[in-house]
């Protein structure tokens, strides 16, 4: 949720939405814990702050909407293992409104979930017919829905495009592998050299190249341990409607969903995003500065560039990469540079990974 104005006119706001639809109120058991939500807070950054998912969090306090919190309202968070085991299998539910021309590909692409997904969860019978206006439940990704295991073929490995001031041990952090295992899978035969630019295979990745593959169990379980940053990326993505498993791929490609990663050509987070591009979406997108070192200015930054990008290219995620790596202009004037595409190749390898 990200409010403009001065405080009196965002309470004012606020006031009449509680006036307008009301508030569900949620009594606390004597062992919850409980939150007051304050100004300016969103319920991703209440997740992130108390160690629970924006998942849990509604389910605990039924609410249908992650961006409609308001200040002074008591929010219960987990209070037993039991519970949070539950509430993680809850996912955060969107809704789209069909407009003209739309079909059910193109609406399960954006969103980074599959047809039959959308199929099952809103009992459609045709889902060569849609109505114009027609509203979609969309079914979202939760840490809980990340897969853990499958053997399909063909495979897609993933590979590592390297950066300035990557090492191995980064590298192999970052997807759940080990130095040796990328040493042997690339025939290094110096592992403390790198260059900017070398393409590496990285071993125990491949994909199957259909939706919903399922990734390897060292990089599954990474993941699960950093899922407060990806419930901040999926929020984002949800609510600038970007496809969710497409910005979850492009944080994991450029950080492996870490706050504290900088590059040694300043690029910073979740995002890596370097200062001066920071300051060109704050001053042109956003009209709001950026925190680069917050995690969550710095998602939502990264998320309104992807935004920008996918219409500025029509959806071509491609492009949209390209773009993102090798800079906008780049892109418009010479399109997608050959050493651009493993980049490309990989993230769109992690999509599948994070497609339901």
């Amino acid at each position: 949720m990200h409010r403009h104005g001065s405080p009196s006119i965002v309470r004012l706001a606020a006031l009449v939405a509680l006036l307008a639809v009301g508030v569900v109120v949620v009594p606390a058991a004597a062992t919850d814990r409980v939150v007051v939500v304050r100004q300016g807070d969103t319920l991703s950054e209440i997740a992130l702050r108390h160690g629970v998912t924006v998942a849990q969090l509604m389910a605990l306090n039924a609410l249908t909407d992650p961006n409609r919190i308001f200040p002074g309202e008591r929010l219960r968070l987990v209070a037993d293992p039991a519970a949070q085991a539950s509430s993680m299998q809850v996912a955060t539910p969107i809704v789209h409104v069909v407009r003209s021309g739309e079909h059910l590909t193109g609406i399960a692409h954006r969103y980074g979930t599959t047809i039959a997904a959308i199929v099952q969860a809103n009992g459609i019978k045709n889902p060569s017919y849609l109505r114009v206006g027609q509203r979609l439940v969309i079914p979202t990704w939760s840490p809980a829905s990340a897969p853990t295991a499958a053997v399909v073929a063909p495979t897609a490995p993933i590979v590592h495009v390297v950066t300035s001031g990557e090492t191995l041990t980064s590298i192999s952090h970052r997807y759940g592998t080990t130095i040796p295992a990328i040493v042997q899978a690339n025939g290094l035969s110096d592992a403390s050299y790198l260059r900017v630019g070398q393409r590496l295979t990285i071993p125990g990745t491949s994909a199957p190249v259909v939706p919903g593959a399922s990734m390897p169990a060292g990089m599954a379980s990474l993941v699960r341990s950093r899922a407060p940053i990806g419930q901040i990326v999926a929020a984002e993505a949800n609510a600038e409607g970007v496809p969710v498993a497409f910005a979850l791929a492009v944080a994991w490609q450029e950080s492996g969903w870490q706050a504290g990663v900088v590059s040694s050509a300043g690029a910073v987070g979740v995002m890596q995003l370097t200062k001066p591009t920071a300051d060109w979406v704050a001053r042109s997108m956003l009209d709001e500065p950026i925190k680069l070192t917050d995690p969550r200015s710095n998602v939502h930054a990264g998320i309104i560039l992807l935004k920008h990008y996918l219409a500025r290219y029509h959806g071509d995620e491609a492009l949209v990469l390209a773009a993102y790596y090798q800079g906008q202009t780049a892109a418009d004037q010479h399109g997608i540079y050959q050493m651009t595409r493993p980049y490309i190749a990989s993230v769109l390898t992690l999509e599948r990974y994070f497609t339901p």
